[in-house]
């Protein structure tokens, strides 16, 4: 229809169908798979908990009669294991020295080695993939001392990840399943946590195994070596981690200078790229 004179007819009201902007709402799936992830890595937390709690560590001579049965494909085993027990609260440190029981020094330390790594590798991508996009969130845009300490210390293990690794490996604090998933959540490289892990637990976990392997001579010269090894090991892990805390003055309370990055667009930081690795 043409109003008065000619004039054209003015455009129909946009209906509630068609009018821009997203309908009341339509943001809620965004919510969700935010909070989706964190829960179900939280689930797995509790679930390995549960496991450590209801079964526990299996006793030795069951091992022992399990992997003998298994003939050439014993160590394997016994790798496949420890991996799976690696990611429960599960002391680690017995089950290195239960693998150098069962199979001494030679073949019980490459497979107790194998099943550390599998284990930490599996830990770390978990919590990578469903618990670091959460930890980026809420480091953006927060102020404070304590939220000051954590991006410093984000941005500490993303430039100096191999050497933070290695000094957490050679003095660990928190059981090795929470600190596998603990380094998923930061912004440690992919590659400089398994180099630090491969390297940084090679000593400990080779003293463990010694300590089983020659553990029916408590007074035999490889077992007293093994025993001062691991604290040599731990006191070495504690003087990195106060020289560290001593170099960041970010970290030890004091005031963070951040280093000029010079980014271009479509380039992300390294704390804004979860999946970096």
């Amino acid at each position: 229809m043409s109003g008065p004179a000619g004039d054209p007819a003015p455009p129909p009201a946009p209906s509630s169908a068609s009018s821009s902007g997203p309908p009341p709402g339509e943001d809620r799936p965004g919510r969700a798979t935010r909070w989706w992830r964190p829960a179900l890595l939280l689930a797995i937390l509790v679930a390995t908990a549960v496991v450590a709690v209801s079964v526990g560590v299996p006793p030795v001579d069951e091992v022992r009669a399990w992997i003998a049965g298994a003939g050439w494909a014993g160590p394997l085993l016994w790798a496949v294991l420890y991996a799976g027990l690696s990611l429960t609260p599960v002391p680690v440190s017995l089950l290195a020295v239960a693998g150098g029981v069962l199979f001494g020094l030679g073949p019980g330390l490459p497979a107790t080695l194998a099943g550390k790594l599998v284990g930490a590798a599996v830990g770390f991508a978990l919590a990578r993939r469903l618990g670091r996009g959460s930890v980026v969130r809420s480091l953006d845009g927060r102020t404070g001392r304590g939220a000051a300490r954590l991006a410093a210390l984000d941005d500490l293990v993303r430039r100096r990840g191999v050497i933070a690794v290695i000094g957490v490996r050679l003095a660990p604090v928190l059981p090795f399943s929470l600190m596998n998933m603990a380094w998923g959540l930061t912004a440690v490289r992919q590659r400089d946590y398994m180099v630090g892990t491969i390297v940084g637990a090679f000593p400990g976990t080779a003293a463990l195994v010694a300590v089983g392997a020659y553990g029916a001579d408590p007074g035999s010269l490889p077992f007293l070596l093994s025993l001062g090894g691991l604290g040599v090991l731990g006191l070495i892990g504690v003087v990195l981690a106060r020289r560290r805390l001593r170099t960041e003055p970010s970290l030890a309370g004091g005031t963070a200078t951040p280093a000029p990055t010079a980014t271009s667009p479509g380039t992300s930081t390294g704390r804004g790229s979860p999946d970096d690795g």
